[in-house]
């Protein structure tokens, strides 16, 4: 019965790979007809630009995980994460530990693509050194991995809760994630012009505390100290000099932003050419408004859960009703899907005790002050996607805020590039293929490539 079994997953394996090959081949076909244009601002990406040639690769010269390969990371409790004790004098970007892994991602091991686990030491708000998790990927397709450029990938991972986060996003222990469905297409085109990324945990991805994932600050120095173990990690092969973009949407252009103002102060060796901002939430306080009985909701209830552990003086269980107190408790323990997608258009003020509004609370004052962005101009230049508008339901960020960091760092002499992006609901129903790239960010691509040209 066993060998039955065995026999008929094997079969099925084989089938299964051999209809996603052969679909994904037909479509390419048909989609390489498709002219691609000169490298634009603001420019939809052809699907023949997405499945490219590298990615069409790697499903060919993947394979179906086995059974057991799906189910064990599901269940385990993963060594890797356990943090040694520190010093406290390790230099930021020291590795830890780091592995050898196997890219999976619902149940698939795309072929050509090396990746490794890190564990690195960053800092926290007052410096103290801590330890960070993260991935580094880098395709495999012939080029000299001392010549590759490097992405520091900021995700759209709002998650509070412990394996949640990339590491395990991209190794089969959490392979539902949104966030992780957002950066397929934006991933498939970095892999398609051989760029190694390093994508951050912004904390340990195992921590079974709530993570500190939206405090700005020490989501900028993760990042930072992210592609320093990137650089430093000898497997990989790239070279310190090697040029960096940084890319950085929703939660994560946050962390992102703070690291494009902070870079030359924090991490001036690194040789950081430019970085996109896509989506991200310029001033907490006003994102927390505008969300409130949005879609949104969810998220934006999130972000209070994700300051916390960072900002322990905004006590959110003691202000919380019983109602409120009970959803907090699940969101600190799960990841966003689908948790957080299952409380839209809740007013957050119906959460807390004498339905004080969130964005009002004295406690959370400091939280938001100190993550607001533009009080110092990045060095490098910067690409700000945004909403033109507040006419979508998806339009959760202030538009006018993204506008306002733009003048800001433009006045501190960064030089901005600013893309409006047509989020209303019309462009989403006539045209949902260029509606969704650019809230992926598919759309900066070209950008980003010709500054790390430059």
């Amino acid at each position: 019965m066993t060998h039955a079994r065995t026999s008929t997953l094997d079969t099925s394996a084989k089938v299964w790979r051999r209809t996603t090959i052969a679909f994904v081949l037909a479509a390419c076909a048909l989609l390489t007809s498709v002219p691609s244009a000169d490298a634009a601002p603001n420019r939809t990406p052809g699907l023949n630009e997405i499945f490219n040639g590298y990615v069409l690769g790697t499903f060919t010269d993947g394979r179906v995980a086995s059974p057991q390969e799906i189910f064990t990371p599901l269940v385990s409790n993963d060594p890797f994460f356990r943090e040694p004790r520190l010093r406290g004098d390790e230099a930021p970007g020291k590795i830890v530990k780091a592995r050898r892994v196997a890219v999976q991602f619902t149940g698939f091991r795309p072929g050509n693509l090396d990746a490794y686990q890190l564990m690195y030491v960053t800092r926290g708000l007052n410096g103290e050194a801590e330890i960070s998790t993260g991935i580094l990927m880098v395709p495999v397709d012939g080029r000299s991995d001392a010549t590759r450029p490097v992405i520091g990938y900021q995700f759209a991972n709002d998650s509070v809760g412990a394996y949640c986060h990339p590491s395990t996003m991209w190794t089969g222990k959490d392979p539902m994630d949104g966030a992780s469905w957002s950066a397929l297409g934006p991933l498939a085109m970095m892999f398609g012009k051989g760029y190694a990324v390093m994508v951050s945990d912004v904390g340990n991805n195992a921590d079974p505390r709530p993570h500190g994932v939206f405090a700005g600050k020490f989501g900028a120095n993760a990042l930072l100290d992210g592609l320093r173990a990137a650089l430093a990690h000898r497997p990989a092969k790239l070279s310190a000099r090697a040029p960096i973009s940084m890319f950085g949407i929703a939660g994560g252009g946050v962390g992102a932003a703070f690291a494009a103002e902070r870079a030359a102060d924090y991490a001036p060796e690194l040789n950081i050419k430019g970085t996109v901002l896509e989506g991200m939430a310029v001033d907490q306080r006003n994102f927390i408004r505008t969300s409130s009985g949005s879609i949104g909701s969810g998220f934006a209830f999130a972000t209070l859960l994700g300051l916390e552990p960072r900002y322990p003086e905004m006590k959110i269980d003691e202000k919380l009703s019983p109602a409120g107190k009970a959803l907090a408790d699940v969101f600190r323990t799960q990841c966003q899907t689908p948790a957080y997608f299952a409380t839209p258009f809740l007013p957050l003020q119906a959460l807390f005790k004498n339905g004080q509004h969130p964005a009002d609370i004295p406690d959370f004052q400091r939280a938001y002050r100190d993550n607001v962005l533009g009080h110092q101009a990045p060095k490098a230049p910067v690409l700000i996607a945004s909403c033109v508008a507040d006419d979508s339901f998806m339009s959760i960020v202030p538009a006018a805020d993204a506008r306002n960091l733009t003048r800001q760092y433009r006045l501190g002499g960064t030089r901005v590039d600013y893309h409006p992006t047509n989020c209303s609901m019309v462009n989403f129903l006539t045209n949902m293929y260029g509606w969704g790239t650019d809230l992926f960010g598919m759309q900066t691509i070209d950008w980003m490539a010709a500054r790390l040209r430059a």
